[in-house]
């Protein structure tokens, strides 16, 4: 405490004093955690980006019936954990977590939102056509065993392609859109890690 907020209770009851005392802990404390909002303003920043980009999917999906293919499905892992480590790291962050651990913490979020990224460019070059994409949701359906059982094994199996696209807009698919969040989520995380205060 100051002198001058000693001075000023040197002259009140004790429990003005003890208020007093309690309302300068609460701004001290409202001062160390202003220090370090870039940090927790990026952890707080790449979880709620990650659970927008999420709900947007499940809208896609359920509201519009844009079914997912194997490697829009593969590319959700990320956000499954982005969003609940994101979550945890910016509630720990909030609450005066060592400014170190906070770092490290962005820097797996960032290392993991960067690796997704990388699965979405595979994904929109397979829907480009720049490279072949995992067999099982590319190429021609093969090997449909006895002609008997094709209706019945076509019934059963819906299978959607990754080298199709369902949707684009403004010359990208969702997995092109996936690359440049999963980026921007990167960059959040990184430059959250790295400021100094």
């Amino acid at each position: 405490m100051g002198s001058a907020c000693l001075i000023e209770m040197a002259g009140t009851s004790p429990a003005m004093t003890k208020w007093k005392a309690r309302s300068v802990n609460v701004l001290m404390k409202s001062a160390v955690q202003a220090q370090r909002p870039a940090a927790t303003l990026a952890v707080a920043a790449v979880t709620v980006i990650a659970a927008a980009t999420l709900i947007g999917a499940w809208i896609f999906q359920y509201g519009f019936n844009i079914v997912p293919c194997e490697l829009c499905l593969e590319q959700r892992y990320a956000y499954y954990f982005v969003i609940p480590a994101g979550a945890l790291l910016a509630i720990a962050a909030w609450r005066g977590l060592d400014r170190r651990w906070v770092a490290l913490g962005l820097v797996v979020l960032g290392l993991v939102t960067l690796a997704n990224a990388g699965l979405a460019a595979y994904h929109s070059g397979v829907e480009w056509g720049w490279w072949k994409g995992p067999t099982a949701c590319t190429g021609p359906m093969v090997d449909f065993g006895k002609a008997g059982n094709l209706l019945e094994q076509l019934n059963k199996v819906k299978v959607v392609r990754c080298d199709e696209v369902q949707w684009r807009f403004l010359g990208l698919s969702l997995a092109g859109y996936n690359v440049l969040i999963s980026l921007l989520m990167t960059a959040i995380a990184l430059w959250g890690a790295t400021r100094k205060n």
